[in-house]
């Protein structure tokens, strides 16, 4: 019997793990983590050298991104936003 892999079920959401953002099944990997690591121009390659990821989960992580980058991309932000606050305090406006 030969067993195909999709891209369903690669990515989930639990409550439990990073207050429910999307993560690689199987992995405490965000999609915004895979996410932040491309936009500052690691390539998928470079990525699984990193973290311990294959090609399927990094690819997968890629393709949630790209199907929802307005969801990342403001997650991304709020968390940037965040480490401001936290590093500059009143100083950050």
């Amino acid at each position: 019997m030969t067993v195909t892999a999709t891209l369903d079920g690669l990515i989930v959401s639990d409550p439990q793990l990073h207050s429910g953002r999307p993560v690689i099944a199987g992995t405490a990997t965000s999609v915004r983590a895979i996410a932040a690591l491309y936009k500052l121009g690691l390539t998928p390659e470079e990525i699984t050298g990193e973290l311990p990821l294959t090609f399927s989960q990094v690819y997968a992580a890629l393709t949630y991104y790209h199907l929802h980058s307005e969801e990342i991309e403001a997650d991304l932000l709020a968390d940037s936003e965040e480490r401001l606050k936290a590093e500059y305090g009143d100083f950050y406006q």
